[in-house]
Formats: C-alpha cells, sequence, structure tokens
C-alpha cells in the first residue's frame, strides 16, 4: 500500500508540473500578437501604443528629408500594422531627418526657363522669384541670363532662389544701346565702378539675406548680363547682407 501511495503522489506531481510550468511555456512559445497601426502617429504616442501591445519601438530615420513632414511624425513601421509575429519583438518606426540636408546649387545660366525650374525642384530648390530681361540677341530668348545664388554653393534644401530670364526684342534702330557688363560676384563699390565707366546709370540697390555668401558681393544685376540699355536706364543690383 505504501509503495501504491508513493506511486501516486510522484504521478500527481508530475501532472501538478505539466500543468503549471510545462503547459503553459510550450503555449507561450507558440503565441502571437497583431502589431498595432502606428503610422502618422507622434513618435511617443507610437512607442506607447506599441509597448502596451507587448511590442518595443526602434527609432530609424528616413533616407531623404522630405520637407511637408515633421520630424517625429512616424512614416512608416517594420513589421506592418495587421502582421501576427511573436510577442515582445522590435517594431522600427521611420521618421522624417531632424535637419535639412545640404545641396549644391545647380547652373541655370543659359537653359530654357522650364528645364530651370526642373533641376531647381529637383534639388529643392524652389524658384520663387523670376524676372524678364530685355535681350537682342534671339538664342537668349525664354533662357536664363542668370542666377541668384552661383553654381555649386551648397545651400540648405528647400532653399528659396531667382532667376532673370530673357525676352527677345529687337533694337530700335537709330537709338544708342550699351551692352550691360556683367557685375556678379564684384563688390558693390566695383560694380558701380564698371556701370559707371560703361556709361551707365545706377538704380536702385536691395539687399538680400544669406549666411553662406560674403557680404556686400552683388548677386543679381537687373536687367541681366548683355543687355543692351539706353544711357539713362537705370541698373538695379542685389547685394549679400549678413544681417
Amino acid at each position: 500500500m505504501k509503495k501504491t501511495g508513493v506511486i501516486f503522489l510522484i504521478l500527481l506531481g508530475l501532472l501538478v508540473l505539466f500543468d503549471k510550468l510545462i503547459m503553459p511555456l510550450y503555449i507561450s512559445q507558440g503565441s502571437v500578437k497583431v502589431v498595432p497601426d502606428v503610422a502618422n502617429m507622434d513618435y511617443d504616442d507610437a512607442a506607447q501604443k506599441l509597448r502596451l501591445a507587448g511590442f518595443e519601438a526602434i527609432k530609424s530615420y528616413h533616407v531623404r528629408y522630405l520637407s511637408n513632414v515633421d520630424s517625429n511624425i512616424v512614416i512608416s513601421q517594420m513589421p506592418q500594422a495587421g502582421m501576427e509575429v511573436k510577442p515582445g519583438r522590435n517594431v522600427y518606426l521611420v521618421v522624417n531627418r531632424r535637419e535639412k540636408p545640404s545641396v549644391p546649387m545647380p547652373d541655370l545660366v543659359g537653359r530654357p526657363e522650364f528645364d530651370a525650374r526642373q533641376a531647381a525642384a529637383r534639388m529643392d530648390i524652389p524658384l520663387l522669384g523670376v524676372q524678364v530681361s530685355t535681350v537682342t540677341n534671339p538664342e537668349e530668348n525664354g533662357r536664363v541670363l542668370s542666377q541668384s545664388i552661383p553654381p555649386q554653393t551648397m545651400v540648405k534644401s528647400g532653399t528659396s532662389a531667382s532667376i532673370i530670364v530673357g525676352r527677345y526684342e529687337a533694337s530700335t534702330q537709330g537709338t544708342k544701346k550699351i551692352a550691360l557688363p556683367d557685375v556678379l560676384g564684384m563688390s558693390l563699390a566695383q560694380a558701380q565702378q564698371v556701370i559707371a565707366d560703361a556709361g551707365l546709370t545706377m538704380g536702385k540697390v536691395t539687399t538680400e539675406y544669406s549666411a553662406l555668401l560674403v557680404p556686400n558681393t552683388v548677386i543679381s544685376q537687373k536687367p541681366a548680363v548683355g543687355s543692351y540699355l539706353s544711357p539713362e536706364q537705370p541698373v538695379e543690383l542685389t547685394v549679400v547682407t549678413a544681417e
């Protein structure tokens, strides 16, 4: 009888061990959870939602800077929402880069206006200021004559620029015309002297802020380089200011 009782107790102990320890472990190893959808949420809120669902959020960054997306908004997630995965798995949340990348300013001079706009747009440099200047050479009609930011200058993505586009008009016979010299890149004093030596009149001088270019440097002239002007027609300049 004693031997039978001992065997019974051993079997009972094994049954309890199987029910309380082995079975829960077996069941948990085979369990899965559904990944919640956290796209377009604030990263901190998304991480908390994942944590409550039994997952761990890991932040990663988008390969390119997106100008219209806040830096703390979840753009995408991996694994994707609705997938069944093991509990405790890492979920990678992709957010926008915090800083705008620097890009080289493309060379737009000589290009048709449409092509110039496309080239600037590819670098995320909007052309907000497009001026028109009269030209006597028909080959310059509709083409970029000058640009406010010199080519290859490193600028932040999203920085705006301006261009001057030629508009062809045949020169009037019998009227004295003077070709406007190129003063881009000169100091204001040098440019004023060159314009005066050419027999032309100085007009309005405006300033434009830039942290990248040398202060007091001419970055735009109106009309554009090579335009034919009457002596009394004023030449307007734009120069850099650091303030």
